[in-house]
This record gives structure tokens, sequence and C-alpha cells, in this order.
């Protein structure tokens, strides 16, 4: 299997390198259109700030790419974020896949602390990455901004307020969480993704 990791600024990336390298799957890190067309599924993962991250794909036509792409496309944390229309980190126009915001989390009491850090559990549809997914799963989040929970949302999670930890539109699957990061559950839906 041919799989693709987007190359741009981003923190984080070898984390995924080496999650996909404990399931057998050797990835190709790449900005080549060529590369990433051809993959059979293609990873965007992300920690970093949405709106200079923005400007980098801008400059490299990567907007343009993974906005064309027709195969699976996963979005991890940043990426989930960079694929929704706009974010308020930076005032950031983003690549639109999904027609919903993403906003900064607001404290609303003494507890809250953002970032949002550490194990939280998620409640998904059971369906596309999360098939046979029938209770609340343990996975492992850092963000200060949200995407509201919308008719995309494919799991969620609550943290100040219910928003969404993963989204599906057609080929794109988005998670808020880390995967890579988040043990047994994280390798059980890298699996599922790596499966469609």
């Amino acid at each position: 299997m041919n799989i693709a990791i987007v190359k741009y600024n981003a923190g984080n990336i070898h984390s995924v390198i080496n999650a996909l390298g404990r399931l057998g799957v050797k990835a190709l890190l790449t900005d080549n259109e060529e590369e990433l067309r051809g993959a059979d599924k293609v990873i965007f993962p992300g920690v970093g700030e949405a709106s200079t991250t923005m400007e980098y794909l801008r400059a490299h036509n990567l907007d343009r790419i993974i906005r064309d792409l027709k195969q699976p496309v996963l979005g991890i944390c940043l990426g989930q974020q960079l694929m929704c229309s706009r974010s308020e980190e930076g005032n950031a126009e983003c690549l639109g896949i999904f027609d919903v915001p993403v906003l900064k989390f607001n404290p609303q009491r003494h507890e809250d602390k953002v970032p949002h850090m550490g194990w939280n559990t998620i409640e998904t549809d059971g369906k596309g990455i999360f098939k046979g997914f029938d209770k609340p799963e343990y996975v492992y989040f850092v963000h200060s901004f949200y995407v509201p929970v919308c008719d995309w949302t494919a799991a969620k999670t609550d943290y100040i307020l219910p928003f969404s930890a993963s989204l599906h539109k057609d080929n794109f699957y988005a998670t808020q969480f880390h995967p890579e990061k988040s043990g047994s559950t994280g390798e059980r839906i890298l699996k599922k993704f790596l499966d469609i």
C-alpha cells in the first residue's frame, strides 16, 4: 500500500510515521503533487498555527492539491482544522472541505484549562474509521481551538462544550485528537483508515 504524508512546515510528522511503522506501513513524506495524487491514501497531520500554515500551503500550491484529492485523506489535529472553512486562529481562511468554522475555546470555569490537553473520551457514529466502535474510547488531545458539532461530525467529545472530535465527508476523514499518540485505540483508528 502506497501511503503519502503531506510534507509542510508542521511538527509531529515523525510520530505519525512511527505509528504507521508499527502497523507495518512505510509512508512517503512528500510535497510532490504527482506523488500525493498517486498515493493510495494521504495523511495530512499537523501541529502548528493556522494562518502561517495556510500561507505556506498556498505558497506551495498544496491547498489546491489537498482539496482536489480523490483517494481517502486523513487530517489530524491542525489537519482537521485546516480542512474547515476558516479559523479564529490568525483569522485564517482555510481549505473549505468542511463548511464549518474553527473557534477558540472560551473557558467558563476556573478548572477549564486551555489548551485542552490529555486523554478524553470520544463518542463515535460507529461508521467509517470508527466501524466497530460501540462504546466511548479514550484518545489523546492537544488543542486550543475546536470545530463545533456539525453535519459532518463523526465523533464528539465534551470539554467546556461538546465539539467535533472527528469529521467525515466523502473521501475526507479528520480527527482533532492524535491517533498516533492514542495507544491501541489510535492504532485501531489508523488501521481502519488504511483498510478503507
